[in-house]
């Protein structure tokens, strides 16, 4: 797997788990947008992310409906499926040019990574003129190789979503990305639904993308709380994108399964102790490990006087507690030794006992 970076922090096997929070979907605006710029860097995240969108360009039909659920209350966990014409959600998160380098600025400010999915040209090039040092591709434009060589040009890493595309999709996108010149890629496991159904979520795909590609794979989470999360970075994602709130029961999309302000430090905290579980491959003991094992296994004791001469095969033994004396699998391999003094009963055999 090859190993990246993000302004500075690498990605990939052997590094911690690189943690995105989304807000793209989440503000409705520029204040909003660097609340939760502070929001995320309070938490202790990588980066934050945001979707640079321009509805008017973007959606033909400004009456297609777009079905979603909100949360109506966060004690009983009632929820409702509503729909609203794409057109007016994506409006609601459209800034200007300057307004985006504004929150740039912002999250230049707080120490936290930048980046946005882009889809057209100019948007682009704001991100590289940024400084932006990632760009991410919509599952939705897996097929706009127009798009993806432009990203591919621009230096930026590129992050690619996989949403309902195929694994051919994929590979097609991973193959214009690197005739465009372009080695720095990341490519999310994304499932669809707002929120994603558990069926629909597939984690095993992280595998499938670390056999089939040599870039390190993410996972973008679509469900409430971070139980897919901790699974994801079980299986070796070396990237989590999580989206975030400030109030979960704003009735928009996407804000049902992202996390407040409260939750996104203890998410922050749980993937980095489980990061600390899952230790190394390697199966090797610390000295407490071993002084705690010692003092559980046992040592050969004699269970009668024993006088010089005797083969050790020969000796009625007990083994007990603690284990610092001759082993039982070790005591079979000198069967054919002497004891060369004579043993009062109970004694724990060591090896300055034998001839």
């Amino acid at each position: 797997m090859k190993k990246l970076e993000i302004n500075g922090k690498e990605i990939g096997e052997g590094f911690p788990c690189y943690i995105t929070f989304e807000a793209g979907p989440t503000h409705n605006g520029l204040e909003s947008a660097i609340q939760l710029i502070k929001m995320a860097s309070r938490a202790g995240a990588d980066a934050i992310k945001f979707q640079i969108l321009d509805p008017d360009r973007l959606v033909a039909d400004k009456k297609q409906l777009f079905s979603f659920d909100i949360l109506l209350d966060k004690e009983t966990g009632e929820t409702k499926t509503v729909s609203e014409p794409l057109y007016d959600l994506l409006k609601r998160r459209s800034l200007t040019f300057e307004e985006w380098r504004k929150v740039k600025a912002a999250a230049d400010e707080e120490g936290i990574a930048f980046f946005a999915t882009a889809g057209f040209e100019d948007e682009v090039h704001l991100l590289k003129e940024l400084g932006c040092d990632s760009i991410k591709i919509a599952s939705a434009d897996l097929n706009h190789f127009p798009l993806l060589r432009l990203a591919a040009k621009s230096g930026m890493l590129v992050q690619i979503d996989t949403g309902n595309g195929s694994l051919g999709d994929v590979e097609r996108a991973v193959d214009v990305l690197n005739e465009a010149g372009c080695e720095r890629i990341i490519i999310h496991q994304c499932p669809s639904g707002y929120p994603a159904h558990t069926e629909s979520i597939h984690l095993n795909m992280i595998k499938t993308l670390h056999q089939v590609f040599e870039y390190p794979a993410a996972f973008s989470d679509h469900t409430p709380g971070w139980h897919m999360d901790v699974a994801a970075v079980a299986i070796g994602a070396n990237m989590i994108e999580k989206t975030i709130t400030m109030d979960r029961c704003t009735p928009s999309v996407e804000h049902i399964f992202s996390l407040e302000e409260g939750e996104a430090k203890e998410f922050v905290n749980v993937i980095r102790e489980i990061e600390v579980a899952l230790g190394r491959t390697r199966r090797s003991l610390s000295k407490e490990q071993i002084t705690a094992r010692n003092r559980v296994r046992r040592s050969a004791f004699v269970l009668e006087d024993i006088a010089e001469g005797q083969l050790v095969k020969d000796l009625k033994l007990e083994f007990r507690r603690p284990g610092d004396g001759i082993a039982p699998d070790v005591i079979e391999e000198l069967g054919s030794m002497k004891i060369k003094k004579n043993l009062s009963k109970g004694h724990k055999l060591s090896l300055s006992d034998f001839e």
